[in-house]
Parts: C-alpha cells; sequence; structure tokens
C-alpha cells in the first residue's frame, strides 16, 4: 500500500513518542511490503513560534493532502498557561482540527492484557479480561454548544447549551453498532434520560438504528451507575457509546482503571474513514528531552491507524503483539515499573518493539 501520513509532534514529548512510531511504521513498511510516507508538520508552541498561530493554515494543507493524522501531543508547563506561546493551545489545536475534518467518533479502547493486570490500582481479578471499547460523540454537545456569561439581578450567570441533532446521534451510533458487530455483539448507550431532553432523544435514535443490527443487544445505563459498574465490574463491558461531555468522563476514568495513560491510544474518524490518531496523555513537558517517556500509546496509536483508516488488520496486530510482548517480559519504561525500579528509555523500549517486529 502507498499513502502518506501527516505527523503533527507538537509539544513536550510529543516529539520523542511521534519518532518512535515512525520508526516502527518504517519496519512495517519493511516487512510488509508497504510504501508509507510521513510528512512532519507544525502545531502547538512550534507553530505558535513560527507562525504567530497554534494551527496554521500550512499545517492544515498537509494534513488535508495526508491520508491519516498521527498526532503526538500539545500544551506546555501548567505555570505558564496565560502566557501567548501557550494560552488556549491544546483547545485551538485539537478541536480546530476535529472541527476542521469533521472528527465525530472518537474510539478509545481500554484492554488489560494478560500479564497486565498489576499495572491497575483494582485488583487483578476485577480487570483481568477487561476489553472495552468506548466510542464518544466527539464534535457536538455542550462542549461545542451556544455559551454566554452575562450578569444578572446583580450577580454573573454562566450559560452552556447541550444541543444534538437526530443525524449528529446517528451516525456516532451507527459506527458503535458495527463496532459492536465486530466484537461481542453487546452495545451499552450511557445518558442521563431520566433528566436530559439531549439523552431522550439519544435513546430514540438508537432503537430506530438497532432495527439495522438485530444481532446487537443493547442495553441504556445511567452516567452515574456507569461510573460505579466500569470501576466495579469493567470486564463487563464491551462497546460503550456516548455524548461528549459523558464520553470524556467515562474514557479518562477507564483509562486509570487500565493502570497508565501511557498504554492509552485513540482514534477520532470521519464518515471518510479519515482520522487523527493519537495518545490519550498530555505533552508531559517535566521529562521532554529526558529520553524516558512512554511511547506505548503512541506506537498502539499507529496500530489503529493501521487498522481503521487502512483496514490492515496483520500490520496491526503484529505491532499490539509486539508491544505487549515487551511488556510481559518486563521491557518497559520506568512509569511502568515497581517504585524506584529503572526501566527502558524510549530509544531502547522502540528498539525491543521493533526486535520483535522483525522476528
Amino acid at each position: 500500500m502507498k499513502a502518506t501520513i501527516a505527523v503533527l509532534p507538537g509539544d513536550g514529548i510529543g516529539q520523542e513518542i511521534t519518532d518512535s512510531a515512525i520508526r516502527v511504521l518504517d519496519t512495517i513498511n519493511t516487512r510488509f511490503k508497504h510504501d508509507f510516507k510521513t510528512e512532519v508538520a507544525l502545531v502547538g508552541s512550534s507553530a505558535y513560534d513560527k507562525f504567530g498561530v497554534h494551527l496554521p493554515e500550512e499545517t492544515i494543507e498537509i494534513c488535508k493532502n495526508a491520508d491519516a493524522i498521527l498526532f503526538g501531543a500539545v500544551g506546555g508547563p501548567v505555570s505558564d498557561q496565560e502566557s501567548p506561546r501557550w494560552k488556549d493551545a491544546e483547545k485551538n489545536v485539537i478541536l480546530g482540527l476535529r472541527k476542521k475534518f469533521d472528527l465525530f467518533a472518537n474510539l478509545r479502547p481500554l484492554r488489560v492484557w494478560p500479564g497486565t493486570e498489576s499495572f491497575s490500582p483494582l485488583k487483578p481479578e476485577l480487570v483481568k479480561g477487561m476489553d472495552v471499547l468506548i466510542i464518544r460523540e466527539l464534535v457536538s454537545g455542550v462542549y461545542f454548544g451556544p455559551r454566554r456569561r452575562y450578569e444578572q439581578d446583580g450577580q454573573q450567570v454562566a450559560e452552556e447549551t447541550n444541543r444534538y441533532t437526530w443525524n449528529e446521534i446517528e451516525r456516532v451510533v451507527r459506527v458503535a453498532f458495527v463496532s459492536a458487530t465486530k466484537r461481542k455483539n453487546r452495545l451499552t448507550v450511557v445518558d442521563k434520560a431520566n433528566v436530559l431532553e439531549t439523552s431522550r432523544l439519544w435513546r430514540e435514535v438508537v432503537r430506530s438504528v438497532q432495527k439495522d443490527f438485530p444481532s446487537v443487544a443493547v442495553d441504556f445505563m445511567f452516567i452515574d451507575n456507569a461510573t460505579v459498574q466500569l470501576v466495579k465490574a469493567p470486564a463487563t463491558f464491551d462497546v460503550i457509546v456516548t455524548d461528549n461531555m459523558f464520553g470524556d468522563i467515562l474514557s479518562d476514568l477507564g483509562g486509570s482503571i487500565v493502570g497508565s495513560l501511557g498504554l492509552l491510544p485513540s482514534a477520532s474518524l470521519n464518515e471518510k474513514k479519515f482520522g487523527l490518531y493519537e495518545p490519550v496523555h498530555g505533552s508531559a513537558p517535566d521529562i521532554a528531552g529526558k529520553g524516558i517517556a512512554n511511547p506505548t500509546a503512541q506506537i498502539l496509536s499507529l496500530a489503529m491507524l493501521l487498522r481503521h483508516t487502512f483496514d490492515l488488520q496483520k500490520e496491526a496486530d503484529a505491532i499490539e503483539s509486539a508491544v505487549f510482548a515487551c511488556l510481559l517480559a518486563d521491557e518497559r519504561t520506568k512509569d511502568l515499573m515497581p517504585s524506584g525500579e529503572n526501566g527502558l528509555s524510549t530509544t531502547d523500549f522502540t528498539n525491543a518493539v521493533i526486535d520483535k517486529l522483525q522476528r
């Protein structure tokens, strides 16, 4: 296969971990006889330094001409968030790309691989076999609805609007149903339909779409109960679909259950299978340049890119198997080691993954 991938390293550890993913991609090219090329573009502080904006038109054009986007991380030190170089960088870049390319479906796999149960803060018997896919609507809802602040009766008032259309819900719900048919044919819809009118509309849409997927068992769960059940019995879920805000909450909670944000990839897709693939962790400026960043989530995001945009299942499986073979062999970066123990550097972990890919 011949294709171009736009690589947006961004800030902090973004450069280091995207470098790791590109090296893995080069190995995939060699092993499977592909011709994937990469084109690097600026976002975040480096873009601001050169263009005066966090997401320049030059970068958008590179993304438009690519077949997929591999994204690193954006954001700076907490103590410097109000400086022009960093202010609203994450919002400008991430939300900007989501809207520009209509990346409405966010896929967050939460998988505890055999032998990695000890990473979780929960008891091993609770997380054993956990393999959950959270699908979050990404470009509508309260995060994108109208908002305003004003003064009334001598006090400040703030308002946000949680708005959804039938079509906005239907397209992400269909992604969820299709995903369920490729897994265990179980779909959980998380909402707050006892209170919210938007959630009631979500239920109507789900029941309508369900007629096209008779093999999929559907259950509805309120968000408050879902957070409890995800902690008490995470392995009982298969595919979860929900709105933007609830998906934000659940996916971060699920990440903490798996045990490390450094293990969690994600995909954000549009209707043409064009996607932005990124680790769910941040830019970690405190460890940038030290060579100790964990590139696992970035490498697994590359696997998702190959799987979802290019339908290259064998290649994606090979990457995932190599990564988790390393983890099981205690070839890990420091963040995944017991307290006080040193782990592999970013480069050495990447070398270990590549070594297993080449076998």
